[in-house]
């Protein structure tokens, strides 16, 4: 099918459904803990269980801990085996994941009970633990299917497509509960447990990787630099294979046009090898028959070879040959080589550290928008109005989150082939970002502009995980990028893991205690256990993650530097992925003639 044909918009579009049921994992934290209205369910399961903000963060770094330790595993089995195994087991985790929330939030706790049974409370990570491999299962088979079915030149629009679905994903869902079953949390756990199962099934239809039309797929395998004749050549894109059954001598001609149609016409045992999927040729590329090639129609044939450079049948390269040197073009990197390269650790970090800074912000923002209006309205509380502004905060970064995700595929795009830049030019872009909002968010103290940092959080990390992707297959290769992502994707485990739990704890050790001594109650409807004092109550972590992000940026210079070096030496020495030289057979003929 054409590279817009509709057999890839649907595929396309099945990835993005796909996508779009797999976000969900960030949905919980969306809402301050003492707002029943709200269209999240971590703040009612914390006030309806009794959890603190430290055990709500543990509940959701399960469910992290489930979407990136799964990741290299997930990724080796969609890279071997396709996306439909992790289709359908992302059904089956997601509907029991979301299940068992909802059951033991329906159940509560017993009469004279404060708080959750450990037993209870490691089932409860449990379930979110399996909500989170579900969703990434769903997740990478939609984003692998795509980077194969579309080409390089739409890869990082088509793939920040699918994966602006997974930012968009939470407040999705929580649009619906919040206008069909507004204040009923278990409603909205059979919302998500129904709504992000089923999806999958529909994926396990339609995904399917589509086979790229010849020339994108000589393009994307090649990459530019290379001589298109060359290229057309060796894949056999430019005519229709004629092979012949019998053997010749040591090598096997292919006919030129005219010569295969009168050898049709005279009933010949030639058979026709149709050249639409390169991988036809695996075969034969790796010890079939060896095979000459004729200069298509219209291409100008290679330099003559000067006097006497004859080469003898033996001597001359053949396709199976060349073939196989077509198919190994282009970076290859995993296992080993992927682990033990200085490439593959320098945005592991950085993405450990952008990615860690982004969870805590995600998973904390309600409680910091609930602390600054607390600050500034400690007289005149009002739960409705403060929940507003705590759902601002969600609204603000699930869009900009999936605005980052369309728009750094596109301008990736844009600047490799307009300007010729590397797309890892824009990891200093993203990591300025990321770094900007830590800095606004740490001089706010008016809930009323808190959606600045929001926005700018949102734009950032959505950026980031579009432009972390493209770049890995542009390092490492398309044959194992799942897998090589994956990898990638544990980073924000170690990030994630560490400011996470150290907001909670620098929020707990700022909230107020009833049983000490210089207690005081809050006024009427503030919680007995709320801090007081507004950006003083949080400013602490966003300083950590401040330094967080400046190192980040520091290694994003790092990578686009050696990134744009490596490309320039390979340029410079003439190897940039080039194909070998073909040798055409009318040009042989009159090496020869000129011999004798």
């Amino acid at each position: 099918p054409p590279t817009f044909g509709r057999a890839r918009i649907v595929v396309l579009f099945a990835s993005l459904l796909a996508a779009l049921s797999a976000g969900t994992n960030y949905v919980r934290f969306r809402i301050n803990q003492t707002d029943s209205r709200s269209s999240a369910y971590a703040p009612q399961l914390g006030a309806r269980l009794g959890l603190s903000h430290t055990q709500l963060n543990l509940i959701g770094l399960g469910g992290n801990v489930g979407v990136y330790l799964s990741a290299p595993i997930l990724g080796r089995i969609v890279d071997s085996r396709g996306p439909k195994s992790l289709l359908l087991s992302g059904f089956f985790l997601l509907l029991a994941g979301y299940s068992g929330i909802r059951f033991i939030y329906d159940a509560g706790l017993a009469k004279d009970v404060e708080t959750l049974s450990t037993a209870m409370f490691i089932f409860l990570i449990g379930c979110s633990f399996m909500t989170g491999v579900g969703g990434n299962g769903g997740l990478c088979a939609a984003v692998n299917t795509t980077a194969k079915t579309f080409p390089d030149k739409v890869r990082g629009s088509t793939t920040g497509l699918v994966i602006s679905g997974f930012g968009l994903s939470a407040f999705f869902f929580s649009a619906i509960a919040h206008l069909a079953f507004p204040g009923n949390t278990s409603s909205f756990l059979l919302l998500l447990s129904l709504g992000t199962s089923f999806p999958m099934l529909i994926g396990f239809i339609f995904v399917r990787p589509i086979p790229l039309p010849p020339s994108e797929a000589h393009h994307d395998i090649v990459g530019n630099g290379v001589d298109r004749v060359e290229a057309d050549a060796a894949s056999l894109s430019p005519s229709i294979l004629s092979v012949q059954v019998h053997e010749n001598d040591s090598r096997t001609h292919l006919l030129t046009t005219q010569e295969r149609d009168d050898g049709l016409e005279a009933g010949l045992g030639h058979r026709q090898v149709p050249t639409t999927p390169l991988e036809e040729y695996i075969d034969d590329a790796r010890g079939g028959s060896g095979i000459e090639l004729s200069p298509p129609r219209g291409v100008s044939r290679s330099p003559r070879p000067g006097p006497g450079r004859h080469r003898s049948s033996s001597s001359r390269r053949s396709f199976s040959q060349s073939g196989k040197q077509l198919l190994d073009v282009g970076p290859n990197i995993f296992g080993v080589k992927l682990w033990t390269s200085i490439d593959f650790w320098i945005p592991f970090i950085s993405l450990s550290l952008l990615s860690g800074t982004g969870l805590m912000y995600i998973n904390n923002v309600g409680s910091m928008s609930q602390a600054l209006y607390v600050y500034t309205h400690i007289d005149r509380y009002n739960e409705v109005d403060a929940s507003q502004w705590q759902a601002t905060q969600v609204s603000t970064i699930s869009f900009m989150n999936f605005s980052g995700r369309i728009l750094i595929g596109l301008l990736a795009d844009f600047i490799k082939s307009k300007f010729g830049l590397p797309r890892s030019t824009l990891l200093i872009l993203v990591a300025s970002i990321i770094l900007s909002s830590q800095l606004a968010a740490s001089y706010i103290e008016n809930v009323r502009v808190l959606w600045r940092a929001s926005a700018l959080l949102g734009l950032g990390y959505g950026s980031m995980f579009s432009l972390y992707a493209t770049l890995c297959i542009e390092w490492f290769g398309l044959p194992h990028f799942s897998e090589n992502w994956g990898y990638l994707s544990l980073s924000p485990l170690f990030g994630g893991n560490i400011f996470s739990v150290a907001f909670g704890r620098n929020l707990d050790a700022h909230e107020r205690t009833p049983g000490e001594s210089s207690y005081m109650p809050p006024p009427p409807g503030i919680p007995p256990r709320q801090c007081l004092e507004g950006l003083s109550c949080y400013v602490t972590s966003l300083r950590l993650t401040t330094g967080a992000c400046v190192c980040a940026l520091g290694l994003s210079v790092w990578a686009m530097r050696r990134d744009r070096r490596r490309i320039v030496e390979a340029e410079r020495d003439g190897t940039y992925r080039r194909l070998p030289d073909v040798i055409w057979e009318e040009e042989e003929e009159e090496e020869e003639e000129e011999g004798s």
